[in-house]
């Protein structure tokens, strides 16, 4: 099995990927509360997981690599529950912007950019143009869960929800799968709050901020009661595959 992690391998070898025109997946996420169940790493640690996943199945057909994980997001909306770092969209636009230049000076020049929290989504979609006409890389952003969302993958294997919401069924299922240490057992029977799918408003048609703690008193949204290890295998492997099928379909950077 080849190995697909930046920081797990040298110099020489990240220069033969660079050499042999390997796409960098880099990794997007948030250290943020989680409801009373689920550790504040939740967002990292599945978007990190995600990006293997799809890495592994990417490097069968062409190069790839996997950078380590952007671990601070735009999460103001969570920081009143405590436990939640949150960065200006000012200063992760320059976070960005000198990762992405980072890697374009070790060689590289395809960047696809795999966020894993729903509050850099907006800010992600704004920010694509100007980061690859400020690197003069060529730059693709996504969600690892967009792809399933869209065809309906992920309704098919939760109960209670179509996609991911927040410390739900989803999020706490892949937890299970591979990070079961970081999920309280003893704390799931109070883990659920109202149902909003992933990009909805709760409240009303217009956009305005809003504390997540106005939203659910527990810091969840869904309902984390119903999940569980198998499902979080088959989201993560589903998500994966999605995508890195996605990759190697046609050619995106042409």
């Amino acid at each position: 099995m080849a190995e697909v992690l930046w920081n797990r391998l040298t110099a020489p070898e990240l220069n033969e990927l660079a050499a042999a025109d390997a796409i960098v997946l880099l990794p997007v996420a948030s250290t943020e509360q989680h409801g009373p169940h689920l550790a504040t790493g939740v967002d990292t640690i599945l978007c990190g997981e995600a990006c293997r996943r799809t890495a592994l199945l990417v490097a069968e057909k062409r190069p790839v690599v996997v950078a380590p994980v952007v671990w601070m997001g735009l999460a103001e909306h969570h920081v009143a529950f405590g436990g939640t770092f949150s960065l200006s969209i000012r200063t992760w636009h320059a976070v960005l912007g000198e990762l992405c230049q980072s890697i374009g000076r070790a060689g590289f020049s395809k960047i696809v950019i795999v966020n894993g929290h729903g509050g850099n989504m907006a800010a992600l979609a704004a920010l694509t143009t100007d980061l690859t006409r400020e690197t003069g890389l060529e730059i693709a952003t996504t969600s690892y869960w967009n792809l399933p969302h869209a065809n309906g993958a992920f309704a098919e294997i939760l109960d209670t929800q179509t996609g991911v919401q927040h410390a739900c069924e989803a999020e706490t299922s892949m937890m299970m799968a591979v990070a079961g240490d970081n999920v309280r057992g003893d704390r799931l029977a109070e883990a659920h709050g109202p149902n909003a799918p992933m990009g909805q408003a709760l409240g009303g048609s217009l956009t305005r901020w809003r504390s997540f703690k106005d939203k659910t008193p527990t810091g969840v949204l869904g309902d984390a009661r119903a999940a569980s290890a198998e499902k979080g295998e088959k989201l993560l492997d589903t998500a994966a595959r999605l995508l890195a099928d996605e990759l190697l379909s046609g050619d995106h950077w042409s």
